[in-house]
């Protein structure tokens, strides 16, 4: 919680923690499991070992580079609500940054697919007073989210 901590108000206290979900990872698991599907074909059959190491030697880059991304997002992603406020943090370098009292909210609305309601993400939409809005995508446990902001 360190961008957040450091600059919760004195007496404010952090009702809820999330970040982005889990699944961010899926892309990184599938291009690995391809790459293992590469090298078994490259260990278990002679005439296909040239294309089995670099089919394997392909994805499994491709693989690292998409499970750092994913690393990095998550890592780099905060959001929080307080007593007072909701607090939301993406990015390191180029951070992007909001922060909505919460007596200036109008609605929180949550999108969930089938998939993201079995694997329990999806994209909250944060309405505040005057047209704003900020939506968060792959949200951990969205329904959490909602009920803890719209409780007050």
């Amino acid at each position: 919680m360190s961008y957040i901590g450091s600059i919760l108000e004195p007496g404010e206290q952090v009702r809820y923690h999330t970040t982005v979900s889990w699944t961010i990872y899926i892309p990184a698991i599938l291009f690995a499991i391809i790459a293992a599907a590469f090298l078994s074909l490259g260990v278990t059959s002679p005439e296909w070992v040239n294309l089995g190491w670099i089919g394997a030697a392909a994805f499994g880059l491709i693989a690292f580079v998409a499970y750092v991304r994913a690393w990095f997002r998550r890592w780099t992603t905060e959001i929080a609500v307080t007593d007072r406020r909701i607090i939301f943090k993406r990015g390191l370098i180029r951070r992007h940054t909001v922060e909505m009292n919460m007596q200036k909210v109008e609605s929180v609305d949550v999108d969930q697919t089938l998939i993201g309601r079995l694997f329990n993400y999806g994209n909250v939409t944060i309405r505040g007073v005057g047209s704003t809005f900020e939506t968060l995508r792959m949200i951990d446990a969205p329904l959490k989210l909602r009920t803890t902001v719209t409780a007050g």
